[in-house]
């Protein structure tokens, strides 16, 4: 069996202009500073005292604080944690938040996570969606074996 080979991402960027990659970099770093601002004084103050998911959400967030920071280095290449932030808040959006608004079944904890993935709309337009096609939808697989 032939080893895998690593694609060369270094030319992915070059079809991307250095002002698309700059908004990409707006979006990480709003998402690192928000994230460090809100979750790394919970993770830093008293983690071991969480709730078990309360402290799994908290870890979890950290880590894509600090991945996002990684994206503004690495623009292209870190896309992945902007469509992992946009995707989990979209989907909490139609699984929890339409329906608890349909259902007028909203609590106050509810509506504080509705309003935080708000922000989602920032992510959104700070993501290159030709690329994310091109790349992961219409580009041709890896091989298997």
């Amino acid at each position: 069996m032939r080893p895998a080979r690593i694609a060369d991402t270094t030319g992915v960027g070059e079809e991307l202009s250095t002002r698309r990659l700059n908004f990409m970099r707006f979006g990480y770093a709003f998402m690192g500073v928000g994230l460090a601002i809100v979750k790394w004084p919970i993770l830093v103050q008293d983690a071991r005292s969480l709730p078990v998911m309360e402290g799994v959400v908290t870890c979890l967030l950290t880590a894509m604080g600090l991945l996002a920071f990684l994206g503004l280095r690495y623009p292209v290449r870190m896309l992945s944690i902007l469509l992992l932030d946009v995707a989990w808040k979209a989907i909490w959006l139609a699984a929890v938040a339409i329906p608890r608004l349909v259902t007028d079944d909203m609590n106050a904890a509810s509506s504080e996570v509705l309003f935080n993935c708000s922000f989602v709309v920032i992510l959104l337009a700070v993501i290159p969606w030709g690329h994310v096609v091109k790349q992961y939808v219409t580009a041709r697989g890896e091989r298997w074996h």
